[in-house]
């Protein structure tokens, strides 16, 4: 390999007086083509490649510290967030990260970017013949089978062996676009329905078992009416692959089902990669009218904007959703909720780049916001049903820095979705706040299963509300939609709402709320015990007493979390 010039400082160079960019050390590798990837042959020599380095975040540790110290509700510390300097301090790389990530960069004619508000994350250009010299990698064409969707990765690369504890992962290489990666999580397509409009009594009432509105909601799980008080209190959805939330449809819901408050009520919008949100009733997505018309429709009186990320992805394959998290941690105040119905397969990404978005949940939970994610509507064969002989993981449900939200059905009693993406991650541990709940499941679990899943993997999801036939209106027609992603925004109605009151009573907001959800929160929790997610031609894992790896700890009840937060 030639450098295109050498770099003087003897630190970084080896005894022999070669760049550093000879000694070369294999950092990520993958054994094989992912399924349904076919290798067409080398890319192009004078391609351009848009590449990332991560620089190793070296002070992390400490953030999980502080951020399990100001999320749980026994510590000293509970609701007192960092700032975003304080948050930036710990995830900064180390002075030596960076002279060496740049000695590195200059040597070889390269001028990059900080993408990332702590400037851990950078980005440059170079053609594929340059970027195979510099990592020993072969970057070549794969075409995906089923969508003739071609992409230029390489199945290995190494880095110079000055950058091992420097420079955490180059991305994209070893891990593949997924076309399914960030489709809206929603089972059933829209399907017209009867409406009924005179949903106003506290009592559920019992149309709600075939379908939902906010009414069935408030009744359900005891959710005020009342105007939230707190401009301050922020709810934010985000939104993905040019699915607009249309401002028209929100109008109508509110005429047809929140005649109680102002049809004019809507939100604000914020944008970034390009993002944009089309008013035209054509382009109306079900997902975003969706988790726009069941916040705004549900959190009533909370500020709420719309999150409209753009295909001018600065992370490469995941799609904005780095991009979204760096956006709010480079906020003063980002919001205190943020609710996410887009997931992908654990498998589709490599280890070390779902352990840096993960890190990036953790530093936007110190600061405060409660994240969350739908965890898919596979059941255990991952985030969209498929075939399968070992349970498949959902990502990022198996990130223990957020809170996924599974499905349930049915009133009186409520079960599990059978659609409701639940199980272990194979790339995350058991967190502590966990533990007690995962061992209590596998021990009454027994042998179910056994060698489908990985036993010592954080449990998911964490919490659930109902997610079938929710009725939305797109383009001026109501509908009914299934999925997780009905959940999920339902939920961050709710802890939006407790935050409002906590808010007016002077204290701090959830923030991060496992810890709280898996202690205090508990209590605040209705069991659901029945219903299963079956998948992989098997019945999946059954619903039991406790948490379980369907419904999670249960679904809430409004009333007991005030109570529990000492409201």
């Amino acid at each position: 390999m030639v450098a295109t010039r050498l770099f003087v400082a003897s630190l970084f160079t080896f005894a022999l007086g070669k760049p550093m960019g000879r000694n070369l050390q294999v950092h990520e590798t993958r054994e094989d083509i992912p399924t349904g990837f076919s290798l067409q042959g080398a890319a192009p020599p004078d391609t351009t490649l848009k590449l990332r380095l991560a620089l190793v975040q070296p002070n992390f540790a400490e953030l999980e510290q502080k951020l399990y110290d100001v999320s749980t509700p026994s510590s000293a510390n509970y609701g007192q967030h960092l700032s975003k300097e304080e948050v930036e301090k710990f995830i900064a790389p180390s002075a030596d990260s960076v002279a060496a990530v740049n000695a590195w960069l200059k040597e070889n004619d390269i001028t990059a970017q900080t993408i990332s508000p702590a400037g851990d994350w950078l980005s440059f250009e170079v053609p594929v013949s340059k970027a195979n010299d510099l990592f020993d990698a072969d970057f070549s064409v794969f075409t995906h089978d089923d969508s003739s969707l071609k992409a230029i990765r390489t199945l290995s690369y190494s880095i110079p062996a000055e950058l091992q504890g420097h420079l955490d992962l180059v991305h994209p290489t070893v891990t593949f676009p997924n076309p399914k990666s960030h489709l809206p999580v929603v089972s059933s397509p829209i399907k017209a329905v009867k409406t009924n409009d005179n949903f106003t009594a506290r009592a559920v009432p019992s149309s709600c078992a075939s379908k939902v509105t906010p009414a069935c909601l408030q009744a359900l799980y005891g959710i005020p009416t009342t105007k939230a008080t707190q401009s301050s209190n922020q709810l934010a959805v985000s939104g993905f692959i040019e699915q607009f939330a249309n401002k028209a449809d929100l109008t109508t819901f509110l005429k047809k089902f929140r005649t109680d408050v102002s049809s004019s009520t809507s939100f604000t919008l914020q944008t970034l990669d390009g993002g944009e949100n089309d008013q035209s009733g054509s382009n109306a997505g079900v997902e975003a009218n969706l988790d726009i018309q069941y916040t705004v429709g549900v959190a009533t009186g909370v500020p709420t904007t719309f999150i409209s990320v753009g295909e001018d992805f600065q992370d490469g394959d995941l799609e904005g959703f780095l991009d979204i998290i760096n956006f709010l941690l480079g906020e003063s105040s980002p919001p205190q909720v943020l609710t996410t119905s887009y997931g992908q397969n654990e498998n589709t990404i490599s280890r070390k780049l779902a352990n840096n978005l993960c890190n990036a949940y953790a530093q936007l939970g110190a600061r405060g916001t409660s994240i969350l994610f739908a965890s898919g509507d596979g059941g255990v064969s991952g985030s969209q049903s498929g075939s399968c002989s070992k349970f498949v993981a959902t990502f990022p449900s198996g990130c223990p820095f957020m809170t996924s939200v599974g499905a349930t059905q049915g009133i009186n009693p409520e079960t599990a979705a059978d659609f409701s993406s639940g199980g272990f991650s194979n790339y995350f541990g058991v967190p502590d706040y966990q533990k007690s709940a995962v061992k209590s499941y596998l021990s009454a679990l027994g042998s179910t299963n056994s060698g489908k899943f990985n036993t010592s993997g954080r449990g998911y999801p964490d919490i659930s509300t109902q997610g079938v036939a929710f009725e939305v209106v797109v383009d001026g027609s109501t509908g009914a939609v299934d999925g997780t992603s009905c959940a999920s925004p339902t939920l961050a109605s709710i802890i939006a709402l407790i935050n409002d009151r906590l808010i007016a009573a002077g204290k701090s907001p959830l923030g991060f709320l496992n810890p709280f959800l898996y202690s205090d929160g508990a209590s605040a929790l209705t069991d659901i015990t029945s219903g299963s997610n079956p998948g992989c031609n098997t019945d999946g894992f059954p619903a039991k007493a406790g948490w379980d790896p369907v419904t999670g700890l249960g679904t809430p009840n409004f009333a007991k979390l005030l109570t529990a937060v000492g409201l």
